[in-house]
């Protein structure tokens, strides 16, 4: 088998690059027990998707509930706690010593972003590109985005390893045919165990010798 060439990391924000999911967890569980108590654990089932998918899908008998929405989350962005998966920031510096690329390939919306911009103020320099929803045509699962991460930096899919925690972000990545690393920060181990080629809780025992390792006999 040909070993892979590493030029590109290209990340999800939450629940990868960012401990993120339980609070959201916590927004959306207030959001549907307010407008579905019949649904209880419906916030669970709505992980890993975008805002757009989560209103269409869930919330699409009440559109006009959905400016109310929107705003809340608006409101509840701004005023999240913005902490780095463990080990995250050791790594993704040890990945740019080595000469790979970084980015954020996100459904996140330039709102969100610029609450992150203004709770961490570093975040820009730990990546070459920040791509956000606004970049892109079609949501995860769909590969687009992940796609133009790799144009962004002029490398092919095989040169690329994408970090995700969500289903939808999993198979985005895969469908990108791309290297695929599932973060279980969200859900089980097991249950995304499918949708990736390797799974690890977090980024401690990972630097860019053990990535390379890791990603050596792929197809």
């Amino acid at each position: 088998m040909t070993k892979r060439l590493l030029r590109a990391a290209l990340f999800d924000l939450d629940g990868v690059v960012f401990d993120t999911e339980g609070q959201y967890s916590v927004f959306w569980g207030e959001q549907c027990r307010f407008y579905h108590p019949d649904k209880p654990g419906l916030e669970d089932k709505i992980k890993g998707q975008t805002l757009v998918q989560i209103l269409d899908n869930y919330f699409s008998d009440m559109k006009d509930e959905h400016s109310v929405i929107i705003r809340r989350l608006d409101e509840f962005e701004r005023n999240m706690k913005f902490e780095y998966v463990a080990g995250f920031l050791d790594f993704v510096s040890d990945l740019r010593r080595n000469g790979v690329k970084t980015a954020v390939v996100t459904s996140s919306n330039q709102a969100k972003m610029n609450s992150v911009y203004a709770a961490r103020k570093e975040f820009k320099a730990l990546f070459d590109a920040i791509l956000t929803s606004e970049d892109f045509e079609r949501s995860k699962p769909d590969p687009d985005c992940y796609l133009k991460g790799a144009a962004t930096f002029g490398v092919t899919r095989d040169e690329c390893v994408v970090f995700e925690d969500s289903f939808n972000g999993l198979k985005s990545g895969r469908a990108a045919g791309m290297a695929v690393i599932g973060l279980s920060t969200t859900n089980a181990a097991e249950a995304i165990k499918p949708y990736a080629d390797c799974v690890v809780p977090d980024f401690m025992e990972l630097d860019y010798n053990r990535l390379s390792g890791m990603l050596a006999n792929l197809n």
